[in-house]
């Protein structure tokens, strides 16, 4: 596949996005790439540096930032995320189309760009069931999920506004909206879902 417009993925921690992510590229191996990007974050269990994250430290991350390293930076759970423009090169030049996990901050600073992203927002079907994916994690305390728990809402209403989205997928099931992620990812225009009441 020829490199064309980058794929930005974005929606709450919880929503999915990992999981479908990593189900697109075990698929096709050969035509997507992931953007590594940067963080502070401490790695999860199975977590390989240079593979999900570069896992840098605060400092590090610092010094890159003053060197205009990054193309968009976010700071989320008192950790930083980064996106080199290196990053995205590398996954072009391989012949692949390079897929971006990012949040709402990024966004803003992607589509300020000449990269022409299309974007991507994943929705959970309703608060009580990100609630409960949060929790299932089993990497957070109580004070963390809170903190994501509000940080979505902020991320969801950020999506409903006019022209932040290309698309939109519900994932109140796995396989359907591995479907629509699968026809998105290769282009294909799909009817987009749209974002439910999310009332809590």
């Amino acid at each position: 596949m020829s490199f064309t417009r980058p794929l930005v993925v974005f929606g709450p921690s919880g929503v999915g996005k990992g999981t479908l992510i990593a189900r697109l590229f075990g698929d096709h191996p050969d035509k997507f790439g992931f953007s590594v990007s940067h963080t502070t974050r401490q790695p999860r269990p199975g977590e390989t540096d240079g593979k999900e994250y570069h896992f840098v430290s605060t400092d590090t991350f610092k010094a890159l930032l003053a060197d205009h390293a990054f193309i968009e930076h976010a700071q989320f759970s008192a950790n930083f995320y980064g996106t080199s423009e290196p990053a995205i090169h590398a996954v072009r030049e391989s012949g692949k189309r390079c897929v971006l996990d990012i949040d709402s901050q990024g966004i803003r600073q992607v589509k300020q760009t000449d990269l022409n992203p299309v974007c991507l927002f994943i929705s959970p079907p309703d608060m009580d069931t990100l609630r409960r994916r949060l929790r299932g994690r089993g990497t957070d305390d109580d004070e963390a999920i809170q903190r994501r728990l509000a940080t979505a809402l902020a991320e969801i209403e950020y999506a409903r506004q006019p022209d932040t989205c290309d698309y939109v997928i519900v994932n109140d099931d796995l396989d359907r909206a591995y479907a629509s992620f699968t026809k998105i990812a290769f282009g294909e225009d799909v009817e987009s879902d749209v974002i439910p009441p999310l009332d809590d």
